[in-house]
């Protein structure tokens, strides 16, 4: 299948359609997380009342940094352009949900991303787990095999590769996960024209 014929887009939302702003080593810092743990999957582990402490901090933190977005170079462009050729377009964030809608009014593309398309981190299991991207095909009727995954990091590439996505990667000038990938764009912008 080509890309321009791919009909069912899910993006990753930080640093795909935004400019990366999160500074990960310093929100384990703040939170007290170990270097080489997931954040997420380190809250989760917490006891209830610690758990809930931090990821109120994290809320607060991430709303911040949300508020202040900045499309990712192209981004505007590449997802109105999805949505002028009709296809179907989702969100698959490890950030909450609430907070993905206040990134993509700040970045101008809140009209293009229905409410029930956008899947955060208390929606689905996070990523790398496949759980968010299924239930978007669930939801949109479709085989995740119709579905591409475009994201920035790993997790959006194992998470399309474990539902049977296909898999783009962008914002990365070089590909290091080539065996996960099925197209790679340097940004955005190089995305939109490899559609054609």
């Amino acid at each position: 299948m080509s890309l321009s014929a791919i009909r069912n887009w899910v993006f990753d939302m930080d640093g795909t359609l935004t400019v990366a702003v999160h500074d990960f080593a310093a929100i384990r810092v703040a939170l007290g997380i170990p270097v080489e743990d997931d954040i997420l999957t380190h809250l989760a582990a917490l006891p209830a009342d610690e758990a809930a402490a931090k990821h109120a901090w994290l809320l607060e933190h991430e709303r911040e940094l949300a508020l202040a977005s900045t499309p990712a170079s192209g981004a505007v462009e590449l997802v109105r352009e999805l949505a002028g050729r009709g296809c179907r377009l989702g969100i698959l964030t490890r950030n909450a949900r609430e907070l993905a809608h206040v990134t993509l009014e700040a970045i101008g593309l809140a009209d293009c991303f229905a409410l029930e398309d956008v899947l955060g981190r208390d929606e689905a299991v996070p990523k790398p787990s496949p759980d968010g991207l299924l239930k978007i095909a669930q939801a949109w009727a479709v085989a995740p095999s119709e579905l591409v995954m475009v994201g920035d990091y790993r997790f959006d590439l194992d998470c399309g590769r474990a539902a049977g996505a296909r898999t783009v990667l962008v914002n990365l000038p070089d590909n290091p996960w080539p065996e996960l990938v099925d197209w790679h764009a340097s940004d955005c912008r190089a995305l939109r024209a490899m559609l054609g």
